[in-house]
């Protein structure tokens, strides 16, 4: 197990000799940019072939329509099986996809059982639900592991950039669901001051690790640069990417105040996090190509 170093240990820097912990305000909300697209997929109750008829479609259609408007989710296409149901939703940071899928099943059924005389339950127990999005996982990987060059560091005799992947990929699970749900997130220091080098993103990823560990999510690939972060995080439906960011982002913040007080001092930051983030899903699949399957009728 990784020791940090005591809270009284000196550090030699031209700014100070020495620097107790510091204690900041955990962030609570955050300004994001963001691209979010899940690929949803539920059944009837015994795959039971309720919707063959082209008015019992069209009347599903209209009901999870109206419910996605209601919620604020953003319906972007729509496939309708006799005994199944194949969503593609644009959601925000804050929605996560159990709580999404909870609305979406319980008042379909609530609007359509009654208007169709089906005795409830409509939807069986259980989802699919997977991340897709603007480019592939594999390339946000490659896009993550060229950061250094990207950047002009790889050229430096001591890069300060730290890259972590993974080698072996956490399991995470919940009842009655199958996901894999893949988010490209960063995360910016205070005014973009330079913060990390290649030994502070190491210290601060192992914690990371430990962190995701105890709240059920896991981080596959990272880049820390001195004045950002790339990570590939998967989360469980249950925890939206804003729970996510915010949890790696405080424990981040109260772990290089508590061991690391002189990185933020140095860099005259009263804040490690900018307020804000940058999230986008990102599967084997695109949005593009997933919209078109759905799209087509056959």
């Amino acid at each position: 197990m990784r020791s940090y170093p005591a809270s009284n240990t000196l550090y030699s820097s031209r700014h100070f000799e020495y620097a107790p912990p510091v204690f900041l305000a955990p962030l609570t909300s955050l300004t994001w940019a963001y691209q979010l697209h899940y690929h949803i997929c539920f059944r009837t109750h015994r795959r039971r072939d309720f919707f063959q008829e082209q008015a019992r479609i069209h009347d599903l259609s209209s009901a999870l329509k109206s419910i996605s408007t209601t919620n604020d989710y953003h319906l972007l296409e729509m496939k309708v099986r006799p005994a199944d149901v194949q969503l593609l939703l644009s959601l925000q940071p804050h929605q996560c996809v159990s709580d999404v899928l909870k609305k979406l099943k319980g008042r379909s059924s609530a609007l359509i059982c009654p208007e169709l005389n089906i005795s409830p339950p409509l939807w069986a127990r259980g989802y699919l639900a997977r991340s897709v999005g603007r480019v592939r996982l594999q390339a946000v990987k490659h896009y993550l592991e060229q950061q250094a060059e990207h950047h002009g560091y790889a050229k430096r005799t001591r890069p300060p950039v730290f890259r972590y992947r993974t080698s072996n990929p956490a399991v995470l699970t919940v009842a009655h669901a199958m996901f894999d749900l893949k988010y490209h997130l960063v995360l910016a220091t205070r005014f973009r001051q330079g913060t990390f080098d290649s030994n502070l993103g190491d210290a601060l990823m192992q914690y990371w690790i430990g962190v995701a560990n105890k709240r059920d999510f896991a981080i596959d690939q990272a880049t820390i640069l001195p004045d950002h972060v790339h990570l590939l995080v998967r989360t469980t439906p249950k925890m939206s990417i804003e729970q996510c960011a915010l949890s790696l982002m405080n424990n981040g913040q109260y772990f290089i105040g508590k061991y690391y007080p002189e990185a933020l001092i140095a860099a005259k930051i009263d804040q490690l996090w900018q307020p804000s983030a940058y999230a986008g899903t990102c599967g084997e699949l695109t949005t593009a190509l997933l919209k078109a399957f759905l799209s087509n009728s056959v």
